[in-house]
């Protein structure tokens, strides 16, 4: 998986493109670590439009990040969601614990 970075506005977006699993894990937390340490940041964005697949421990993933976020202070939305990587978000309810965007 390929991880980009975006910042502005007090918003940190990660753009992340192929399999998020757990293969990934250790790029995936540097890159919201780097993101959370930003002073700047207040909200952290996961744009999901590049995810082809992802499985339980991208969901858990997710869910850490939003819990180190929430203990800084910080908010995590998830955007662009789409087919069978929007039907597992949607079947783990994750719109009830993240802000959805697109």
């Amino acid at each position: 998986m390929q991880i980009t970075t975006h910042s502005a506005n007090n918003q940190t977006t990660l753009a992340l493109n192929g399999r998020f699993d757990f293969h990934t894990h250790r790029d995936f937390r540097s890159a919201y670590e780097q993101a959370l340490e930003d002073a700047a940041t207040r909200e952290v964005v996961i744009d999901l439009g590049g995810v082809d697949y992802l499985d339980s421990s991208a969901l858990g993933m997710l869910l850490l990040l939003r819990e180190r976020a929430e203990s800084m202070g910080k908010t995590v939305s998830l955007t662009r969601m789409q087919g069978t990587v929007k039907q597992v978000l949607d079947v783990a309810n994750f719109d009830k614990i993240f802000v959805m965007k697109g």
